[in-house]
């Protein structure tokens, strides 16, 4: 009797507004914040801070107004955000039991499933892991080989930047070459610079990569469900990873067709020899799925940063010509003209050393790094932080800290210079992140990035194309790019 006596008062109008607000009420209550949980702006309704960008820009100007640890809602969901040096040590380091899972990336995890080494957690990221780095040092620095073949690829990048006999944009060249690196590892081969399977396939990565940053691959993060059927960027990403992940496919049947479980010559060759051992243990993750998806993730992770960091190496040293110029002179006087360099090297070139940690600085190419979760209920800085909660450590907020660098905003190698000149480490040196999720290729970088730089400005000076303007402005997406240059390559 009460419904019809409702069902006759109210028109539709009123039933709409009386929904509103009952639904409203609701969002409210579910998302009330524990007690002392980290401040944040206000969000809308439903949405959440949905339209609060996630460029570190703006994340940086929110610290300023709410704190170093302050919170934001995407939908339903909250995220406690970190800054400064101070709270992202404290949460990756000396609270590192606490903060070592990742969350669900709607966005990843329709790619990747939970088979990846960098967003699974618990027993299989453990299992994995421990495989990972004994693959890397069992092919790589346990032989040697890993060097060689670095300085191989040099050669051949130092090559093609020669048969340029004008302006041109290097990012392919340095892609192809980062790319091979990863490749020798993976594959056991590497990839001529002008195979057009071989650059589509690297074409469609950097474009992914790109619009995984975009606004829209957010919103299909915050409203999986609903985005899943709505056309957008993040179809794009699916498709162009499905088309990676079939030539992945492909490398790993031709290593089935002639592999030798006694001489693994390779990570798809070992991770092979690993299936066969583990067959009883489904837990451990030893399946075809999982090498495939495994292999994406170090083939992007060993690609992507390393090719954006000789980017903004190549545009820095352009703009501060007299840097290139003393490097150039310790290249001269360590290693000279009639031989390649070497990592031996590295210890007696403390300027080059400096210049090339200068340049991940203030390249900044993961500002935000990927997120973590909160593995138990814990406090940081003063806060309380729910068990399940997601976490972003702003990187860029350590690497340009006032209270850590004496010029955080300019382009400045003495931050790694002692009063002797020698080469200085610094705490608040963190591209790579820290704790139990550091980035498990930071020494494979390091070492890619010395030699290559060190082959490249032995043997040429780079300058801007003409008419060319230097800017520093970065390309946010994923990751922290430079925008598009041309350069001239001078043989010296």
């Amino acid at each position: 009797m009460i419904l019809q006596y409702l069902l006759d008062y109210f028109d539709l109008k009123s039933w709409l507004i009386f929904l509103f607000v009952f639904f409203l009420l609701i969002d409210i209550i579910r998302n009330k914040n524990p007690p002392n949980f980290p401040p944040g702006p206000w969000w809308l309704p439903f949405v959440g801070n949905v339209f609060t960008g996630l460029e570190y820009e703006t994340i940086d100007k929110l610290s300023k107004k709410y704190g170093d640890v302050f919170s934001l809602r995407f939908g339903s969901e909250k995220t406690v955000f970190i800054c400064g040096y101070k709270m992202v040590k404290e949460a990756l380091v000396t609270q590192q039991d606490s903060f070592s899972d990742r969350p669900l990336i709607p966005l990843f995890d329709k790619i990747y499933e939970g088979h990846t080494l960098s967003l699974s957690n618990g027993y299989l990221w453990k299992v994995q892991r421990k495989f990972f780095i004994t693959h890397l040092r069992h092919f790589g620095e346990a032989k040697k080989g890993l060097e060689r073949s670095i300085q191989q690829e040099c050669a051949f990048l130092c090559e093609a930047f020669k048969e340029e006999k004008g302006p041109f944009d290097p990012q392919f060249y340095l892609n192809t070459a980062v790319s091979n690196i990863i490749s020798a590892l993976i594959f056991g081969h590497r990839f001529d610079y002008h195979d057009e399977r071989f650059l589509n396939i690297l074409r469609l990565d950097t474009e992914a990569i790109a619009l995984a940053g975009s606004f829209q691959a957010h919103l299909y993060n915050v409203f999986p469900r609903l985005f899943d059927y709505i056309p957008g960027p993040h179809q794009k990403i699916f498709t162009n990873y499905g088309k990676i992940i079939e030539f992945l496919k492909d490398e790993v049947k031709r290593h089935k067709e002639n592999w030798d479980p006694s001489d693994p010559r390779d990570y798809i060759d070992a991770f092979l020899v690993e299936m066969e051992k583990k067959k009883s243990d489904p837990e451990a993750g030893f399946n075809l799925d999982t090498l495939v998806l495994t292999s994406l993730d170090m083939f992007e992770a060993g690609t992507e940063t390393l090719t954006s960091t000789l980017r903004w190496a190549l545009l820095f040293l352009m703009k501060y010509p007299e840097i290139q110029k003393k490097v150039q002179a310790e290249i001269d006087r360590v290693i000279g003209q009639s031989r390649q360099p070497s990592l031996a090297d590295r210890p007696n070139m403390p300027y080059t050393d400096a210049v090339i940690h200068e340049i991940q600085r203030m390249g900044n190419i993961a500002p935000l790094g990927l997120p973590r979760r909160a593995c138990k209920d814990t406090t940081l800085g003063g806060y309380f932080i729910t068990k399940g909660t997601s976490i972003f450590t702003n990187l860029s907020s350590v690497l340009c800290d006032k209270n850590e660098w004496e010029t955080p905003d300019t382009f400045n190698p003495g931050h790694f210079l002692d009063e002797q000149g020698q080469f200085r480490k610094r705490d608040a040196f963190l591209p790579f992140s820290a704790g139990k999720r550091v980035c498990l290729g930071e020494q494979l970088a390091r070492m890619e990035l010395f030699l290559f730089l060190s082959f490249l400005l032995q043997r040429f000076t780079f300058s801007p194309g003409p008419g060319e303007e230097l800017s520093l402005k970065g390309q946010v997406g994923f990751t922290n790019t430079p925008r598009p240059y041309r350069i001239c390559a001078i043989p010296r």
